[in-house]
């Protein structure tokens, strides 16, 4: 669970913009960015007092040139510094400072254990999984002292400063999920769904399905028709880390969002494990049928995830459920060979808000806090306030237009009503190697940021993969076409509205390394990865007798603790909100 929590963030932010621009990310700038530290003096839309606050604060900031050492435990750039690209220089052009970017190469925990065996760390850490590791070990500086003396860090993180605290009352990393402004909502699915090709639908009249029982009757009766094609009917993830896109969806089918591994009722706001309720037990049998009819992937349960993307990306899987960060790489392959050959679209996988019965869903996220994730300043910092002030600078509204549309008139315009948009060439550059060297790619996540679904103060999306005018340049005719088959103008507006979770997500309330709810969590990936696989691939008749074992196995586990434990940080984060 924990490690999918940053990938799942970082993910979401590129996948948002990648499925809404096509080729292109988010990001996006303004005229201040051209003009380095006089962008206080920009004429760009979304000057705002903040952002002359912070580029006062830039110009202060703005002396001798330092680099600085940073690691990110994610690999998902290659090394450099950010004064090569055009977001990072402009940065350093307002601030004096540069940083220097290592990405994890090999295991997460066997690096940062060399960093604390030797105690000397580079000066910032994005440690991912390996956060625990390093706040045990005393790896990060407090950052309170310096948060009041800095206007834009205490504007976007002020409303969750008492969620950042840890035990000691001190606040040690700066997360990435802070909401500001009025929340965007996301036109694409890059959360959960249920994906089915789009020409089974075709094939089938585009009939409004609601139901897990309709949806594999789809399934069933098109793989049936097409037995020359040796299709897979139903393929889902196990590997590693990831097996939560094959356990969470008996909580999906019920009808609550991703909250990790416990339901809350919005009533009592009581946290519930679902593991072993009546839920899950209807989920895993009806794989289990779906095997016994030769229609689910055997290999589902074997497979990494690098051969999971292969086989959907191979036009052979019918469906599925995953989380639209977590396939991008293949959605991305068959929306693209369908730009160039429209009678590939048929191949392109569709999102369906699927429950157990037909009750509203809740798969899109309601504005978050992912609070267990962040970038912290080491002991070993040779300069804190110089980093403080650069992220400060960071934060201003002109650079987070900069680190989010890039610059006006070279990746996004404005209209005459002040609204943010990109002409198609625009959106056909800004390709994979133009992200690297404009920054959008190591900007697009791991620094102190505005949260993805974030608004600026002039009404324009954060994200221009949110905003709806990219959004809509970015279907194909295709795309219209089967939306419009829905009544809908966005993928989104299939989907239920997420209700208001002042916790959410639940998986992102922080847990101490070897603390009891940690430990349970550890147990419970034993227990569901030994038994979800003889569940699904036992014989119908033999269900009942493993489902017994199971949750003999389960029954061993101190879930009630758990609960108990979830229950007091869900009522502590209500009392604190009101």
């Amino acid at each position: 669970m924990a490690k999918k929590i940053m990938v799942a963030s970082m993910a979401l932010a590129v996948a948002l913009t990648a499925s809404a621009c096509g080729n292109s990310s988010n990001n996006g700038g303004d005229e201040a960015s051209k003009n380095n530290s006089s962008s206080n003096t920009t004429n760009n839309t979304t000057a705002s007092t903040d952002n002359t606050s912070a580029t006062n604060e830039s110009a202060s900031a703005a002396k001798e040139k330092v680099t600085f050492s940073l690691f990110n435990g994610v690999a998902n750039a290659p090394d450099g510094n950010t004064n090569e690209t055009t977001i990072g220089k402009s940065l350093e052009d307002q601030t004096g400072v540069n940083f220097k970017i290592e990405h994890l190469v090999g295991d997460l925990k066997t690096k940062i254990g060399t960093m604390i065996a030797s105690n000397k760390y580079p000066d910032v850490i994005d440690p991912d999984a390996g956060i625990d590791q390093l706040l045990d070990a005393g790896a990060f500086i407090d950052l309170t002292p310096y948060i009041d003396k800095y206007p834009n860090i205490k504007k976007v993180y002020g409303p969750y400063l008492n969620r950042m605290k840890a035990k000691d009352g001190k606040i040690y990393y700066l997360p990435f999920s802070t909401q500001v402004g009025a929340y965007t909502p996301d036109p694409n699915i890059n959360q959960g769904a249920f994906w089915v090709q789009r020409r089974v639908l075709k094939e089938a009249g585009y009939p409004k399905i609601k139901t897990m029982d309709e949806y594999f009757k789809l399934v069933e009766d098109f793989v049936n028709k097409h037995k020359d094609e040796n299709l897979i009917g139903y393929a889902s993830l196990t590997n590693d880390w990831r097996f939560f896109a094959t356990s969470n969806q008996s909580m999906h089918l019920a009808g609550y969002p991703n909250d990790g591994n416990v339901e809350i009722d919005m009533t009592t706001h009581e946290a519930k494990t679902y593991y072993t309720n009546d839920d899950t037990k209807r989920w895993l049998q009806a794989l289990n049928t779906l095997n016994a009819k030769g229609l689910f992937d055997k290999a589902s349960f074997v497979d990494n995830y690098d051969q999971y993307i292969a086989k959907l990306s191979s036009k052979k899987v019918v469906g599925f459920f995953d989380y639209g960060w977590q396939i991008a790489n293949a959605n991305n392959v068959l929306k693209d060979a369908a730009k160039k050959d429209p009678t590939q679209d048929d191949y392109v996988y569709q999102p369906m808000p699927i429950t157990f019965d037909g009750q509203p869903d809740q798969l899109l996220d309601p504005p978050g806090f992912v609070n267990n994730r962040g970038i912290g300043i080491t002991v070993s910092a040779k300069d804190p306030e110089r980093i403080m002030q650069y992220w400060d600078t960071l934060l201003s509204e002109d650079n987070q237009i900069l680190r989010s549309w890039g610059v006006k008139g070279e990746t996004y315009e404005v209209d005459d009503k002040g609204r943010f948009f990109r002409t198609p060439e625009e959106i056909a550059k800004i390709d994979e190697p133009y992200k690297l060297k404009f920054g959008f790619t190591y900007y697009a996540w791991d620094w102190p940021q505005y949260g993805t679904n974030s608004t600026l103060s002039n009404g324009n999306a954060l994200a221009p993969g949110l905003q709806p005018e990219v959004f809509q340049l970015s279907l194909t005719d295709k795309d219209k076409e089967i939306l419009g088959k829905y009544g809908v103008k966005t993928y989104a507006e299939q989907f239920a509205t997420p209700q208001d979770r002042p916790w959410y997500p639940a998986w992102g309330i922080p847990k101490e390394q070897g603390s009891p709810q940690q430990i349970w969590e550890t147990q419970k990936d034993e227990v569901t990865k030994k038994y979800y696989p003889k569940m699904v691939l036992a014989k119908p008749a033999d269900f009942d007798k493993v489902w017994q074992e199971y949750l003999g196995a389960f029954g061993k586990l101190d879930t009630a603790g758990y609960e108990k434990w979830y229950t007091e940080q869900i009522k502590a984060i209500l009392d604190a909100s009101k």
